[in-house]
């Protein structure tokens, strides 16, 4: 059992690398010189990647399987759950203020663009008034209010360590897409976990997005 965990941390590890590689600015710029054609297609070739590549670790989980090591039980049951649904409702709400066809490749690729940065303008959505990262923090509740096989335990590790360093790399990026506006965000809202006292209203929101995107 040690060894297959092992093995299922090592394929999330390959994981994450080949997406954050394919994800930075670095493999976008030499793909946009190289094959400038091929620009286009580089959403829907990194969204077709990333879901084909879940397979080897999902696969793993499956077949390691093995006893539960944690169970929500009893009025825990019931929060455990709760929280799902909330983060599950969550995700639903925010896609109202994603442009899907942006984050999919399709508008991309019906524009014929070749550029390497993304063309979405700085948008911060109610959810993001109250943390930078809110696909993050609904994925952390979803994994960490499910039962615990030790397979799903290693596999909750990991991808909670890539949200943390995932969400670092991101920031890398953003940092130069909108400068100063998203380094002032980044003062003024937490990353992962939404703090009661350290929040953005909505005027101060519509501020920063005018200053990010001029």
């Amino acid at each position: 059992m040690s060894e297959s965990l092992l093995w299922l941390a090592a394929a999330w590890c390959g994981y994450f690398v080949i997406h954050s590689l394919l994800a930075s600015l670095a493999i976008k710029s030499r793909v946009a010189c190289r094959w400038p054609r091929l620009m286009p297609w580089y959403r829907l070739f990194f969204n077709a990647v990333a879901i084909l590549l879940l397979v080897v670790p999902l696969y793993l989980v499956w077949t390691i399987g093995g006893k539960t090591v944690f169970a929500w039980k009893g009025i825990w049951w019931w929060i455990g759950n709760g929280l799902t649904l909330a983060a599950l409702g969550g995700f639903l709400y925010s896609l109202r203020h994603y442009d899907g066809r942006e984050f999919l490749g399709l508008r991309q690729l019906r524009d014929g663009e070749r550029r390497v940065e993304d063309q979405e303008r700085f948008r911060i959505s109610p959810l993001h008034q109250h943390v930078r990262h809110p696909w993050y923090f609904l994925g952390l509740v979803l994994i960490w209010t499910r039962d615990m096989t030790a397979a799903m335990l290693v596999s909750s590790a990991m991808m909670t360590l890539y949200f943390v360093l995932g969400s670092w790399l991101e920031e890398r990026k953003l940092l130069v897409y909108y400068g100063d506006a998203y380094r002032e965000y980044r003062q003024r809202v937490p990353g992962l976990f939404p703090l009661p006292w350290k929040k953005l209203g909505r005027e101060q929101a519509k501020a920063l997005e005018h200053r990010g995107n001029t």
